[in-house]
């Protein structure tokens, strides 16, 4: 079997992910995030396997998981290593204090977690996704039993929600977890945090895609294949 198949994106992508694979050290226990820019992290990681270092790696979704196997990277569980050094990725958008909204995917509930988990959170992006206020849509996994509580609460706080559906099968993306997705665009969002209090707070929500207070670099790759780095104060 052919292993670590190129990957589409833009130069930005791949210019980011590598520079953020550098980070991992020998010895390591990391987080691989979901996502185009975030694969080409997990390729590079792969190849450094290949020159000798040694790593475990945690999954936040099947895809991941399965590039992870094709890169030759060793997987492992929270359970097994509940504190990881360090999780690379991906977003849909980073605003100027580098909170982030992610989603896109619909993996945004186990990317938390292990976010969380994590010692040090590097997210990597092409320039595209900054901006200077997040107005990004924010994807909230809900149970399905709950969707029509959570869309009421959505429009109590002033959003418009709507149920995200599968492109190749009838009816709404099911996540990992078994649950769908509704993303909700609230147009800017003048304050990040607040928003993510009361999103939390909605009965039936299992997680949203904003993340504050939790990322501590962000690698922005260019067209030209350089890369800026920028860190939390």
């Amino acid at each position: 079997m052919q292993k670590r198949n190129a990957t589409l994106g833009s130069p930005g992508k791949q210019a980011a992910g590598e520079a953020a694979a550098r980070l991992v050290d020998d010895g390591s226990v990391i987080g691989l995030g979901t996502g185009s820019t975030t694969a080409f992290a997990i390729k590079a990681i792969g190849r450094r396997i290949d020159e000798g270092i040694d790593v475990l790696a945690v999954v936040t979704s099947y895809q991941s998981e399965m590039l992870a196997i094709e890169a030759g990277i060793p997987l492992t569980t929270l359970a097994e290593h509940p504190e990881l050094d360090i999780t690379i990725d991906g977003a849909d958008q980073v605003d100027a204090d580098l909170n982030v909204i992610k989603g896109g995917g619909a993996a945004h509930t186990k990317e938390k977690v292990v976010a969380f988990s994590s010692d040090q959170f590097v997210v990597v992006v092409d320039g595209s996704k900054m901006k200077e206020q997040l107005d990004h849509f924010v994807p909230i996994e809900v149970l399905p039993y709950a969707k029509e509580l959570v869309m009421r609460c959505v429009h109590e706080l002033g959003g418009e929600p709507r149920l995200r559906l599968a492109s190749q099968k009838d009816g709404p993306v099911i996540t990992d977890n078994g649950n769908f997705v509704i993303d909700a665009a609230f147009g800017t969002i003048d304050n990040v945090e607040a928003l993510s209090i009361s999103l939390s707070m909605c009965p039936g929500v299992v997680e949203h895609g904003i993340f504050t207070d939790v990322v501590d670099a962000v690698f922005i790759g260019n067209t030209d294949g350089s890369v800026k780095r920028l860190d939390t104060l």
